[in-house]
């Protein structure tokens, strides 16, 4: 069984499973994050990472979707594990349930700005990433390696 984050589906509303690669990408005590102004209604704060396309790998999606979102290259990612979240994916139009697989990973090399429209990369403190991350899940996963550290 695979842990669910935020609110539980809605009756009547027909979910689309959508798995996604994600990082937490840590240097010294900081956190490389993603900041989504567009197309989002609001602004949030996430995990950089994203969909797996058809025919994609986990991994290649991962190193994919950070360096579009955030610019930056990684090494060493290593499975944390999997959570599921529902949500309404505004930028595709639909209710997903997406399985997200979190990685932990080293950010190595900065190629320049993300690629992806609406996102900048941002540093920030771990313990100030575990409280402004935007989904419970994201939260979780970054409180849980803190404890672990």
């Amino acid at each position: 069984m695979i842990r669910r984050y935020g609110a539980p589906p809605r009756r009547g509303v027909r979910y689309r499973r959508r798995a996604g690669a994600y990082a937490i990408l840590r240097r010294g005590g900081n956190l490389l994050l993603t900041f989504q102004s567009a197309p989002a209604p609001a602004p949030e704060l996430q995990l950089p990472g994203g969909g797996i396309d058809p025919g994609e790998s986990v991994l290649a999606a991962l190193h994919r979707e950070v360096l579009e979102e955030t610019g930056w290259r990684i090494a060493a990612p290593r499975l944390l594990g999997t959570f599921r979240r529902f949500a309404y994916m505004h930028e595709y139009d639909l209710w997903a349930e997406k399985i997200c697989h979190v990685f932990l990973a080293r950010p190595v090399l900065r190629h320049g700005p993300p690629a992806e429209p609406g996102h900048a990369a941002v540093w920030m403190k771990a313990e100030t990433a575990s409280e402004l991350l935007g989904n419970p899940g994201d939260r979780g996963f970054v409180s849980r390696m803190l404890r672990s550290s």
